[in-house]
Parts: C-alpha cells; structure tokens; sequence
C-alpha cells in the first residue's frame, strides 16, 4: 500500500470519529491528514509529510480556535438564553410579595418568583407585572 493511502484512511477515522463527537477540532487534524497524503502523493519522504500535516493540522485547528465557531466563553447560560428557556421575556402577575419571594401560578403549576436586585435597585418590591428574566430551577428571576 502507498504512504499516501495510510494518510487518506487516518484522515477517513479522524472524520468518522469527529461525527460522533460533534467538534470541528478533529476536523482540522483530518485536513492536516489529507495534507500528509498530498505529500506522500508527490514523493516527499515520510518526515516531511509528518512535518506537513502537523503544520497544517495546527494550523487549522489555530485558525478555528481565532474564529467565531471556536471561540469559548461567549456563550449564554442556558437559563438566561430566551432561544434555549421560552420561558424568558414572558410576564407574569405577582399578586403579593413575601421576604423577597412569592409564589405565582405560571403555566398551570406553582412557582416560587425571586425579585431580581441586579436589574432594580427596590428594596421592597410591588405587587404588579413582572418579567422572567431567568429560570432557576423551579425559582423564577424576575425584574419589573
């Protein structure tokens, strides 16, 4: 079998693998792989095509890293996301407050509400309308 094949088969199990974890990351080091297998396709000896491959495996996976889809950090909390809680942004009526919670009916069910002090400043909160700005549990984190 020729050097390049040995290339296209691990670059093959790289992408079948990164199916199953869903990360572009083994992605990057496939085309690195592929690269590997250009080189080999070309005649370059076996240290070279080690060398390209993991230049342009740490390339890409540094190039995916700098890009929007790598980045870390810049997600939302799921339960202050309005795309994955429908819940936030929606309102509900507080009919009395009670050491700083009550208990509202939302949706059909009981829910303990929590006066969010971040958003507003009010020592004592009104009873009145109320908008989820956060799910805890089954806490709700209002703010007038």
């Amino acid at each position: 079998m020729a050097d390049w094949s040995f290339w296209l088969i691990a670059a093959g199990v790289a992408v079948t693998v990164e199916l199953f974890i869903g990360t572009f990351y083994l992605l990057m080091i496939a085309i690195g792989l592929v690269f590997g297998a250009l080189a080999a396709a070309i005649g370059l000896a076996l240290p070279i095509q080690t060398m390209v491959a993991a230049i342009v495996g740490v390339a890409a996976t540094i190039g995916l890293r700098r890009s929007r889809y790598g980045r870390m950090g810049t997600r939302v909390e799921a339960e202050r996301d309005p795309n994955v809680n429908l819940d936030i942004g929606q309102t509900v009526t507080v009919p009395a407050w009670q050491d700083g919670v009550a208990r509202v009916m939302y949706r059909g069910a009981l829910w303990d509400v929590e006066l969010d002090r971040t958003a507003t400043g009010a020592s004592v909160p009104a009873p009145g309308q109320y908008i989820i700005r956060e799910v805890r549990g089954s806490r709700l984190i209002v703010a007038a």
